[in-house]
C-alpha cells in the first residue's frame, strides 16, 4: 500500500490541497463581499448626495416662493396704506427673491428642463418688478382703479404664474426624490443579500476547513512526537558542531598569532640589513664626494648613477614596504590578542564612555573647529574595553574624514528598541560611495582619497568586536553629504550570544 506523503499541513496531500482550495474560496467570498460593500457605500454616497441636492432645490424653491409672497404682501400694504415701511419690506423681499433665484440656477444647472423653468421664473420676477415700479406714483382715480381691479392686477398674475412654475418644479423634484430613494433601497437589498450569501459560504468553508484541519492535527501530533525524538539527537549534534567550531576558531587565532609572530623575525632582519645598506650607501656617497673634491679618478657614469640614485631609491622602497609590513603584522597580532581576550561584562553608561572619548580628542576637535554633540545614550551590560574601542574608532573616523572647506558637525545619539541598544555617530564629512559601504569593513580595505594615515583595520576590527559582543555595526552614507555609523548591542550581554 502506497504511503501518504508528508506535506506542510499533514500527511494527506489531497486534504491539504482541499484546505487550500476552501480557504481560497473563503477569501474570494470575503473579497467579493468587501467589493460589494465598497460599491454599495459609493452608491449610497452618490444617492445621498442626489437626495441632498433635491432637498436643497426644494428648500430653495420654498424660500423663493416665500420671498415672492412676502413681496406681494408688502406691495399690497404699500398700495393700500402708502406707508413707506412697506417699501423697505418690498425691497428686502425683492433682493432675497433675486438671491434665491441665483442659488437655484446654480443647483439645477445639470437639468435642462428645470433651467428653462428657472428662466421663466426670472421673466415673471422681472415683469413683476417693472409693474410694481410703474404703480408707485399712482394717485387719485388711477390708484382707485388699481385697487378696484386688484384681483386681475398684472402683479398678481405674475405671482400666480411664478407659483405655478414653482409647483411644477417641486413636482419634478419630488419625482426625482422617489426614484433616488427607490434606487437606495435596491442597493441596500443587494448589499443585504450579498452579505447573507457570503456569510453562508464562509460558514460552509469554515466548517469543512475545521474538519480537515482537525484530522490533520491528529497527524501533526504524531509527527511532533517523532520530531521531539529527532530534536534530542539534533541538539547533541549541534553541541558537538559548536564545540568543533570554537576549537577551529581558537586554532585560527592561534595560527594568526604564530604566523604574524614568526613573520616578525625575518622582517626585523630585513629592516636591520636595510639600515646597514643605508649606512653603507652614505659611506660610498661620502667617498665619491671626497674623490670629486680631491680630484681622484671618479667611477663611470653608470656606477655613479647607481650609487647616487638607484641605490637610495631601492633602499627607500624597501624601508617603506618593511614599515608597512610591520604595521600590518602588529595589527594582526593585536586582532589575535583581542580575539583571545576573555570578555568581562559590566554595567556601562555609554554617555560617559563617549564623553571620555570626546575629551581625549578635544585638542583635535578644537584644531579643526568641529562641533561635537553627545545626546543621552542608553545603559548596557557589556565589556568595557571592547565597547570603548568600537566607539573610539567611530568617533575618531568621523573627526578624521571631515569635508575640506566645511565646518565639521558630529552628533552622537542613541536609544533602545526591542531589547537592543543603539548608538549612532552622525557626521557631515566626506561620505562613502554606496559600492564601498560594506567594503570599508573588510580587513586592509579603505575608501575614498587616501590622504589620512591608516591601514584599513579599524572598522574591520570594530565590526569583529561588535559581533563578539552580540551586536553589529550598520552604515548609511552619501558621498559629499556625510555618514552615519550605528552600533547595535544587546542591553545585557550573555556568553554564547556572539554573532561571529
Amino acid at each position: 500500500m502506497e504511503s501518504a506523503r508528508l506535506s506542510a499541513l499533514g500527511r494527506d496531500t489531497r486534504a491539504n490541497r482541499l484546505i487550500i482550495l476552501l480557504l481560497s474560496v473563503g477569501f474570494a467570498a470575503l473579497l467579493a463581499a468587501a467589493a460589494t460593500a465598497y460599491y454599495v457605500q459609493r452608491q449610497n454616497e452618490a444617492d445621498a448626495q442626489l437626495v441632498a441636492h433635491t432637498l436643497a432645490v426644494e428648500a430653495n424653491l420654498g424660500a423663493f416662493a416665500s420671498a415672492t409672497e412676502r413681496m406681494e404682501t408688502a406691495r399690497r400694504g404699500l398700495i393700500l396704506t402708502q406707508n413707506p415701511q412697506f417699501a423697505a419690506i418690498m425691497d428686502e423681499a425683492e433682493a432675497r427673491s433675486l438671491s434665491q433665484l441665483s442659488d437655484l440656477e446654480a443647483l439645477i444647472s445639470d437639468n435642462a428642463e428645470q433651467r428653462a423653468r428657472v428662466a421663466k421664473l426670472r421673466e415673471h420676477l422681472t415683469a413683476y418688478r417693472h409693474h410694481y415700479r410703474s404703480t408707485l406714483g399712482l394717485r387719485g382715480a388711477d390708484r382707485e382703479t388699481l385697487i378696484a381691479g386688484f384681483a386681475n392686477d398684472r402683479g398678481v398674475l405674475e405671482v400666480r404664474a411664478s407659483r405655478a412654475v414653482v409647483e411644477a418644479m417641486l413636482t419634478d423634484e419630488l419625482s426625482l426624490l422617489r426614484e433616488r430613494e427607490a434606487r437606495q433601497q435596491g442597493t441596500q437589498r443587494l448589499f443585504t443579500l450579498s452579505l447573507i450569501a457570503t456569510a453562508i459560504l464562509v460558514l460552509v468553508v469554515a466548517a469543512a476547513t475545521l474538519l480537515l484541519v482537525r484530522r490533520n492535527l491528529v497527524d501533526l501530533r504524531l509527527s511532533r512526537a517523532e520530531l521531539r525524538r529527532l530534536n534530542e539527537g539534533l541538539e547533541e549534534l549541534v553541541d558537538a558542531r559548536t564545540g568543533e567550531l570554537k576549537r577551529a576558531n581558537a586554532e585560527i587565532q592561534r595560527f594568526a598569532y604564530i604566523v604574524s609572530h614568526d613573520l616578525r623575525s625575518p622582517l626585523v632582519n630585513v629592516m636591520g640589513f636595510t639600515a646597514e645598506l643605508e649606512t653603507a650607501r652614505k659611506a660610498i656617497a661620502g667617498y665619491l664626494e671626497r674623490g670629486d673634491a680631491e680630484g681622484w679618478q671618479a667611477p663611470d657614469a653608470a656606477t655613479r648613477l647607481a650609487i647616487e640614485e638607484d641605490l637610495p631609491e631601492s633602499i627607500g622602497f624597501i624601508r617603506t614596504s618593511t614599515q608597512k609590513m610591520d604595521r600590518l603584522i602588529n595589527a594582526i597580532l593585536n586582532l589575535s590578542r583581542q580575539g583571545r581576550r576573555t570578555l568581562a561584562p559590566e554595567r556601562l553608561e555609554l554617555g560617559g564612555i563617549v564623553g571620555g572619548i570626546v575629551d581625549s580628542l578635544q585638542h583635535r576637535i578644537a584644531e579643526t573647529g568641529t562641533e561635537v554633540t553627545v545626546e543621552e545614550l542608553p545603559v548596557v551590560v557589556n565589556d568595557r574595553v571592547a565597547v570603548e574601542q568600537i566607539l573610539s574608532n567611530l568617533v575618531e573616523n568621523a573627526l578624521k574624514y571631515l569635508q575640506p572647506g566645511r565646518a565639521g558637525l558630529i552628533r552622537v545619539t542613541g536609544g533602545t528598541d526591542l531589547g537592543r541598544a543603539w548608538v549612532s555617530v552622525i557626521d557631515n564629512g566626506r561620505g562613502i560611495e554606496p559600492r564601498d559601504h560594506e567594503r570599508v569593513f573588510d580587513l586592509f580595505r579603505r575608501s575614498g582619497v587616501q590622504d589620512q594615515q591608516g591601514e584599513g583595520i579599524g572598522l574591520a576590527h570594530a565590526r569583529a568586536l561588535a559581533y563578539r559582543l552580540g551586536g553589529n555595526i550598520e552604515i548609511q552614507s552619501e558621498l559629499g553629504v556625510g555618514s552615519t555609523f550605528r552600533l547595535i548591542l544587546p542591553l545585557v550581554w550573555q556568553s554564547g550570544v556572539e554573532d561571529a
